[in-house]
């Protein structure tokens, strides 16, 4: 799969859970046919034994559990809890589990894996981190793996998001929260000028941003009151928003459709319980699947967002609390509308004079665009127009995008 993907340019970056092994009590086999004895913390398949996990000499709660996120240690060397009991807490610090733990990234980087998404990684001790990813090997194409960390830091407990930025990027939970404010009307649009560090987060090359993930939109994870593609309108207006603006590096959702009663229901799945195919239908699939990021106006913000790196924000307007638009140097332009009236403004654009496809209504085939269109003047100046009352209230138009122009790779 994995040499498949890079010979269609799609890097491969593994979900590693390795603060923990499965929750504590029972047997079983895993999906690759090993065996373990939870019950007496026996996994032979790597091989971890019971002196491979924390015990009560490191953790000092009545149960082994994590009760108080108050108390970093606890948090550190207890363990977390699953959904029916307690998830067995590796010893990291130890050399022995510090040694298996990197010999299986670095199985992964030999098999093209280009980086690591490191699941709870709050849980485990900085330094133990660090020294764990000092003996990942280098990537076969140069250079290091790319590691963005797990670390649900909303405010207000001992265990900072910044603690960890010595090993990777961290994961920006507090991103998400604020957009969904901002699209939900809660918070006004034109404080977004500030975006980034100005609303208390951290620096752009430290972080990896999204919308929502696996977690929080089912309300775990540090989850509640993020968008996701149940609310389709906003949940579009804040990824147009987010792969517009150059804070951080963005991660773009793609989803299933669950019952949001039993949000613990894994994917759509065949009679004999083994996964569906994405059925697709355009830029849309069926079958169950949600695929986000076949959603035109998202798919169309990832070539926009490409097409934009590397230049600054400029030509910030904002014409009322909820309508805002800027500039990406000379390559991009986007504006957004959530008040109650259009948006009917000569701006600036700062892009080249021509006419330009909007790629949130269409896409340029044949040389003709197939939703509206954005004239920009000498100056750079158009006339922007933004609806108020229909399904998409943003308007985007890029270089690449150029009617008349060639047909520019994202």
């Amino acid at each position: 799969m994995v040499e498949k993907c890079q010979k269609s340019g799609v890097r491969i970056y593994v979900d590693v859970v390795i603060n923990h092994m499965t929750e504590s009590g029972g047997q079983g086999f895993g999906t690759n046919g090993t065996f373990y004895d939870a019950d007496h913390l026996q996994f032979p398949g790597v091989p971890f034994g019971p002196t491979d996990f924390n015990d009560g000499s490191l953790c000092h709660s009545c149960d082994m559990n994590i009760h108080s996120y108050g108390n970093a240690e606890e948090v550190r060397n207890c363990r977390l809890v699953g959904l029916h009991g307690g998830l067995l807490d590796l010893k990291m610090g130890t050399e022995y589990v510090s040694e298996q733990v990197s010999s299986y990234l670095n199985r992964l980087v030999d098999l093209g894996v280009v980086g690591f998404r490191v699941d709870a990684a709050k849980h485990m001790w900085p330094e133990d981190l660090i020294e764990l990813f000092n003996k990942v090997k280098d990537l076969p194409i140069g250079g290091r793996p790319f590691v963005y960390q797990e670390v649900i830091d909303q405010g207000g407990e001992p265990i900072k998001a910044e603690e960890y930025l010595a090993t990777g990027r961290i994961i920006n939970f507090r991103f998400g929260l604020q957009l969904a404010n901002v699209f939900r009307r809660q918070n006004a649009m034109k404080y977004l000028s500030n975006w980034g560090t100005g609303w208390g987060m951290w620096a752009s090359d430290s972080v990896v941003n999204f919308i929502d993930n696996h977690d929080n939109q089912r309300g775990h994870g540090g989850g509640g009151g993020v968008l996701t593609h149940w609310e389709p309108k906003p949940y579009k207006m804040a990824t147009a928003f987010m792969l517009a603006h150059p804070y951080g590096m963005p991660r773009v959702m793609s989803s299933y459709e669950y019952n949001r009663a039993n949000n613990y229901e894994g994917p759509p799945h065949n009679s004999d319980m083994t996964t569906a195919s994405v059925q697709m239908s355009g830029m849309r699939c069926t079958n169950g699947w949600s695929c986000e990021h076949r959603w035109r106006q998202i798919y169309n913000m990832v070539g926009f967002r490409n097409m934009v790196s590397g230049t600054a924000l400029e030509n910030w307007w904002s014409g009322a609390d909820y309508q805002i638009a800027f500039s990406r140097g000379d390559k991009g332009f986007i504006a957004l509308n959530l008040e109650g009236f259009d948006v009917n403004q000569n701006l600036q654009t700062g892009l080249p004079a021509g006419r330009y496809c909007d790629v949130i209504s269409g896409d340029i085939e044949n040389d003709r665009c197939t939703g509206k269109t954005v004239e920009v003047y000498n100056d750079g100046t158009a006339h922007i127009n933004v609806c108020s009352n229909c399904d998409d209230p943003v308007l985007a138009i890029h270089v690449g995008a150029k009617i008349g122009s060639p047909p520019r790779r994202f």
